[in-house]
């Protein structure tokens, strides 16, 4: 039951391989996909700092269709979203993770394309900051933008898991080509 400005969230442990993220939603929408094999504290932390007070309910099946999308993303057979978000940022947040969500699948952008494409050109170390607090990994793709020179740079997944994701990209589109 939805309390009043504190709804519930609604969570999941996905699991693809050797890859185990969890995963939450509000009855809107996706709102977290935490890191590779990070521990369930990580969603706590964010939870109580987003969501302050409200519930956590386990609840695979609710989490299911997400869970489905995301799995069939690391097989490699889709490429896009397609389920419900409900961002959870500022409104400055909000324009770099619709940004980020037009890099085309298998394609990457640097920190400057990405304030280019905001219309904020000066602002790109604000831009890695909003990148940085994506709280939807994978799904809104932080993990396409890279350094100016072309150099892998941070992830709140970290760097090995920002190059699986990549490499999985590469490989879908070199498989279809």
């Amino acid at each position: 039951m939805e309390k009043m400005n504190k709804p519930t969230l609604y969570w999941s442990l996905l699991k693809f391989k050797e890859w185990k993220f969890y995963v939450a939603s509000t009855s809107k929408g996706l709102v977290f996909v935490g890191s590779q094999n990070n521990p369930f504290e990580e969603l706590l932390e964010w939870a109580s700092k987003h969501f302050p007070g409200s519930p956590l309910v386990e609840d695979a099946e609710k989490l299911e269709p997400f869970v489905d999308e995301i799995t069939q993303y690391l097989e490699g057979t889709r490429k896009t979203f397609t389920i419900p978000f409900e961002y959870v940022g500022t409104p400055f947040q909000l324009a770099v993770w619709q940004a980020l969500c037009d890099i085309p699948y298998g394609e990457t952008k640097s920190y400057s394309d990405i304030a280019n494409a905001i219309n904020n050109p000066a602002a790109v170390r604000a831009v890695g900051a909003a990148i940085g607090a994506n709280p939807v990994l994978i799904t809104v793709p932080c993990h396409r933008v890279i350094g100016k020179n072309g150099s892998l740079t941070g992830y709140r997944g970290g760097l090995e898991m920002k190059t699986l994701l990549l490499d999985l990209e590469k490989r879908a589109l070199s498989s279809i080509m």
